[in-house]
């Protein structure tokens, strides 16, 4: 890997890892419109909320059928749904935001291809919904999600002693820095104000990027749209589309490599599932 060792990939991957879990707190328990608590109000009262009692019998029996059935997390739907169908929810939702964000540096056309930063952001997005979709599974050690993306987005196969920081060399003070580097812009945000929380979501994926590219050329490695998804970005503006569709192929490859990585973890005998 181009000189960079096991440890200091773990020294990024550590704090990168622990950042990713007040993202996804954020991204679970955000609720702009009101839906989630709407639903959790009638399924605790047994009864209709009170600010939908002015509507119409029909219409607000629908709208009620629609709230219970709603698929997002929090929601009775949401506990009913298999590990599949959330990882799904995860890359169908979640995954266009974050490709959409990652393409952005596509409107400079070729301009933007000779820097890092599309790739290391990209790496990013993957990142946090690999983690995401970790958890639904029971991968919750940070060691176990450390050694996923070390695997998905390098290639590397790391011990789980050095994942999981117990390392003589390993600089704890420094990871609590970084961690806190990387999740700054989320602490005191008001988790109810839509807006206001996908800014800093968007911000701090723009950190998390930042943070692996020190990388460089590595990031490459990841995986990535297809072939055509990169000619056309080399087009200003038209770049930025066809960076999205090539995020959103691309988060679909390295989902499937999840896939792929727990399956030789259950057959080696080794249980991804625990605590941190």
């Amino acid at each position: 890997m181009g000189g960079i060792s096991d440890r200091q990939l773990v020294a990024v991957l550590r704090p990168f890892v622990r950042a990713t879990g007040p993202v996804l707190d954020v991204l679970r328990e955000s609720d702009p419109l009101g839906l989630r608590a709407r639903a959790a109000e009638a399924a605790a009262r047994g009864a209709e909320p009170e600010d939908l009692a002015h509507l119409r019998p029909t219409v607000r029996r629908r709208l009620l059928n629609g709230l219970a059935s709603l698929r997002v997390p929090g929601t009775p739907a949401w506990e009913r749904m298999t590990p599949a169908q959330r990882e799904r929810w995860w890359v169908g939702r979640v995954g266009r935001f974050t490709a959409l964000l990652t393409a952005i540096p596509g409107l400079g056309g070729a301009l933007a291809q000779r820097f890092p930063v599309q790739s290391a952001i990209g790496a990013a997005s993957q990142g946090v919904l690999l983690c995401a979709i970790a958890g639904e599974y029971g991968m919750t050690r940070h060691a176990d999600r450390v050694r996923l993306l070390a695997w998905v987005l390098f290639g590397r196969t790391i011990g789980h002693d050095l994942a999981s920081g117990t390392h003589p060399a390993h600089d704890q003070a420094g990871e609590d820095a970084n961690t806190a580097d990387l999740t700054e812009e989320l602490r005191g945000v008001q988790r109810d104000r839509g807006r206001v929380t996908l800014k800093a979501v968007a911000v701090t994926l723009w950190r998390l990027g930042r943070s692996l590219q020190a990388f460089g050329d590595e990031l490459d490695n990841r995986p990535r749209g297809r072939f055509w998804h990169r000619m056309l970005g080399m087009i200003p503006v038209l770049g930025a589309f066809a960076g999205y569709l090539g995020e959103r192929s691309a988060l679909k490859r390295a989902v499937k490599l999840a896939r792929r990585y727990r399956q030789q973890q259950a057959g080696s005998g080794h249980d991804p599932s625990g605590s941190p």
